[in-house]
């Protein structure tokens, strides 16, 4: 009894924290987007040629062996009746995506999205419901000997997916920097493909948008493979750790990077149940060392990653600043990320 009221203590701290800490407000209840993207019904119903792959079931290793078998002007067809649909396909072609996205993000006519549209962005999925979801290319997707995929944690949407603020900070501003720093053979993506918390409450506190975002990430990853991109390295910040940690042992990821992690959701790096090296990285201001690492009645994100009994390899991080701070330049984290994203590190 005296165990289950300590844990029942504990997780009511938990919430306290996490809608206290820093001074951020607590968020609202979100939905998190799921499920094919608009205008699937459209698509299906398009008798224009061959039955096209149900955007909600097929495998995009199906969907890869689909495009292959047609010419270059029925996928110019497809892209121009279906933007949304190719645009999002995990599996269809890279620059084919690039297009069609390019195409759906001026359709909206919506100022918030027009910079993702300007020439030289390389947009592999966009989808405008709800606070809307971007998932961005640094580099040569299609040519790259590594790719990373940042996964960034609560308030990353498509409208603040690069809004101004420090250069190395939000999902664009980490991808940039790793990308700069580890050089024209990698690529990196800012994968925003997720419904995110708003602020630090109870959606940041509980697993159901981590749940659902872990989904979309395994799918994603898998499309990756399909398009025959290296298995990527993902860097987890913050509430991004909780979806890495649910999609663990569903991707092909080589390495599992957490950093400002609350939990993962699991007791240890072995319980991850994946084949990926599991790194951790927590500066000595992060104030996620104040979150406790409890979890009880679906809140709480469970044992910390950062610590020697988790058994995640660490990654220095004795000079970052604050939560978001890892990816600046100079920083001994940024530095081992570079090695990492570089396929150094044996």
């Amino acid at each position: 009894m005296r165990r289950f009221g300590r844990t029942l203590v504990a997780a009511a701290l938990a919430v306290t924290v996490v809608a206290g800490t820093a001074g951020w407000a607590a968020g609202d209840r979100r939905e998190a987007v799921t499920g094919p993207p608009p205008g699937a019904a459209a698509w299906r119903a398009d008798a224009s040629g061959p039955a096209l792959p149900d955007p909600a079931s097929a495998r995009p290793h199906d969907v890869a062996r689909f495009f292959a078998g047609l010419d270059r002007a029925r996928k110019r067809d497809l892209m121009r009746r279906h933007p949304l649909v190719v645009g999002n396909l995990d599996g269809a072609p890279v620059a084919l995506r690039y297009e069609a996205n390019r195409q759906a993000i001026l359709a909206t006519g919506e100022t918030r999205y027009a910079s993702l549209a300007s020439p030289g962005r390389q947009v592999l999925a966009f989808d405008p419901r709800g606070r809307g979801q971007v998932a961005e290319v640094f580099g040569d997707l299609e040519r790259a000997a590594r790719v990373s995929v940042i996964v960034p944690g609560s308030d990353s949407d498509a409208t603040g997916h690069d809004a101004p603020r420090a250069a190395h900070t939000g999902p664009a501003g980490m991808a940039r920097s790793l990308r700069a720093s580890a050089g024209a053979d990698t690529a990196v993506v800012a994968w925003t493909g997720y419904t995110t918390p708003v602020g630090v409450g109870l959606d940041a506190a509980g697993g159901r948008l981590a749940e659902a975002g872990a989904v979309r990430l395994a799918r994603f990853t898998e499309g990756l493979d399909a398009v025959g991109a290296p298995d990527p390295v993902l860097f987890c910040h913050s509430y991004g750790s909780v979806v890495c940690g649910l999609a663990a042992r569903h991707t092909d990821a080589t390495d599992l990077v957490v950093l400002g992690s609350p939990g993962m959701r699991a007791g240890s790096a072995a319980a991850l149940h994946t084949r990926a090296r599991v790194w951790a990285a927590r500066g000595p201001s992060d104030w996620i060392a104040d979150v406790p690492n409890v979890e009880f009645a679906g809140i709480g994100h469970g044992a910390d990653p950062a610590s020697p009994a988790f058994g995640a390899r660490r990654v220095p991080a004795a000079d970052v600043r604050g939560h978001t701070g890892y990816f600046a330049p100079g920083t001994q984290s940024l530095t081992a990320f570079t090695a990492l994203a570089k396929g150094e590190v044996r």
